[in-house]
């Protein structure tokens, strides 16, 4: 089965064309005003469409065949991920448009979480507001997470998926038990222009000083992170900078591997220890004083960083006899999806 993968951004629109023993047949990333019929038919011809789709709620937990029904879930869906949902269904209606006789598949970064324990996804907030809506933990990025841990293998494994959006995730012989983002991807680490996790309490302060929802909403998700502490949002930028003696781009630094630190530390924590610590994503790949730096860290954990093998990016970059494998692995949530695809249909 060839799998044409559809993933939608913020502001680009990729496809991936894998064949049948998940080689890369093809490969395009499209801007708003291309056009996705030109961009298909030079990628050849697919057996099925599997489309990332960031939030599937509570209903959704593994991949789904589309029919109008469950379009129409996704997008009631939209409320709980207003930021992303649009992108994910906006992609389908493109393809769709071009190729209608494709069997779709929707593939949700969510539903690697959903399994969490109880005590992991439940906010101590009020009985009756949990019960009218539905607030829980939901995790993001499952796709990367799941694809990371099944190369890691079984045991416990931390996945770190650090791109623009950054988030951990701890999984227990395959199966997530904790992860870092919750009820919306701002919870959690330190991330390109979202602030991850701040005292509610602020934010509250915050609104009664008078700023709007609004405002709020646009500098947690877009002014805050690195670009808020350091004046911009690439990681490249900040270690350059910051080699350069640049007082806020240290400070930008010293925070990112400090939330990092903690929140390896804590899913951790949520196995009972680490067999295996898993870096991923684009600075998780391919930032090596990140990793060394946050590996500085965990030595009481048993994660210790074989310096020449991390700048070199090799697979296994952990030290020679250190208790916890780390390990580089290269995002590819294209092929978690063609997996998901296939199963689907069968």
């Amino acid at each position: 089965m060839r799998v044409l993968v559809v993933n939608a951004g913020s502001s680009s629109l990729k496809l991936r064309l894998l064949g049948a023993d998940d080689e890369l047949l093809g490969a395009r990333d499209l801007a708003p005003e291309d056009d996705v019929g030109a961009a298909l038919d030079a990628l050849g011809e697919a057996d099925a469409a599997g489309h990332r789709i960031v939030h599937g709620g509570e209903r959704f937990h593994a991949p789904t065949v589309i029919d109008d029904e469950v379009e129409a879930a996704l997008e009631a869906l939209t409320a709980l991920a207003p930021l992303h949902q649009p992108k994910s269904l906006a992609g389908l209606a493109a393809v769709r448009a071009v190729r209608p006789w494709l069997p779709e598949v929707a593939c949700f970064d969510t539903a690697f979480h959903a399994g969490l324990p109880a005590a992991a996804s439940t906010y101590a907030l009020p009985a009756a507001w949990r019960e009218r809506w539905p607030l829980r933990r939901y995790g993001f990025h499952g796709l990367s997470h799941a694809w990371a841990s099944r190369r890691a293998g079984s045991g416990r494994v931390v996945t770190c998926h650090l791109g623009a959006g950054a988030s951990l995730a701890a999984v227990r012989d395959g199966r997530c038990v904790d992860t870092t983002m919750g009820f919306t991807p701002l919870e959690g680490l330190v991330m390109a222009t979202r602030s991850g996790s701040v005292d509610p309490g602020l934010l509250l302060w915050l609104l009664e000083k008078g700023m709007t929802e609004r405002e709020l909403a646009e500098a947690l998700e877009h002014e805050s992170g690195l670009k808020g502490l350091a004046g911009t949002a690439d990681m490249r930028e900040v270690l350059a900078a910051a080699a350069r003696g640049e007082a806020a781009a240290t400070l930008a630094l010293d925070v990112y591997v400090h939330r990092l630190r903690a929140g390896i530390a804590a899913m951790a924590a949520a196995l009972g220890g680490l067999e295996t610590l898993v870096f991923t994503g684009g600075v998780g790949e391919r930032a090596p004083e990140v990793r060394a730096r946050a590996a500085d860290g965990l030595a009481f954990l048993g994660v210790h960083v074989d310096a020449q093998r991390n700048v070199a990016g090799e697979e296994e970059i952990g030290a020679d006899g250190a208790p916890v494998r780390v390990l580089l692995v290269e995002a590819r949530e294209d092929l978690e999806i063609a997996r998901g695809v296939r199963a689907a249909l069968g």
